[in-house]
């Protein structure tokens, strides 16, 4: 739906399908784009890190910047992937639908999620089944608290 001043107009389905996966191709450049500037940034740092003589302090403190760069590296990755498959759906005519109970995917959900497989109700039902992962912390102890 659209305002034309007058009031609310309803935009025909395929001009919204069309520009959803106008929206939707867009997005996937900009992920390809931030993904491979990461990983050109990754090996420019790494290229640039083993040329020089470092010592083992520089190289601790480069590591976990090193595991947050491939993590965002992995999450835009996933990201990516979720947008082709949402791209697939509005080729497929099934984008918007629940995969789950087959029920129309809410708009305001799909403005926020362009690429949700479920509406609001079967996601969190999901969520609620889904068994949580605990992430261990990676921290040396600190001696806080320590009787000794």
């Amino acid at each position: 739906m659209i305002g034309n001043g007058v009031g609310i107009v309803e935009v025909p389905v395929g001009e919204r399908r069309v520009d959803t996966r106008r929206m939707l191709v867009e997005r996937r450049r900009e992920l390809l784009s931030e993904i491979q500037g990461r990983v050109r940034d990754v090996r420019e740092l790494g290229s640039s890190t083993n040329h020089h003589n470092t010592d083992l302090a520089e190289t601790a403190e480069a590591e976990p910047e090193d595991d947050l760069a491939f993590a965002l590296i992995q999450m835009k990755t996933e990201m990516l992937q979720r947008v082709d498959e949402a791209i697939s759906r509005v080729d497929e005519g099934t984008y918007g639908c629940c995969i789950d109970c087959g029920e129309v995917i809410a708009s305001a959900r799909l403005r926020a999620l362009p690429f949700a497989v479920c509406c609001r109700d079967c996601e969190e039902t999901r969520e609620r089944e889904r068994p949580r992962k605990r992430v261990p912390l990676l921290r040396a102890p600190s001696g806080l608290g320590s009787r000794y």
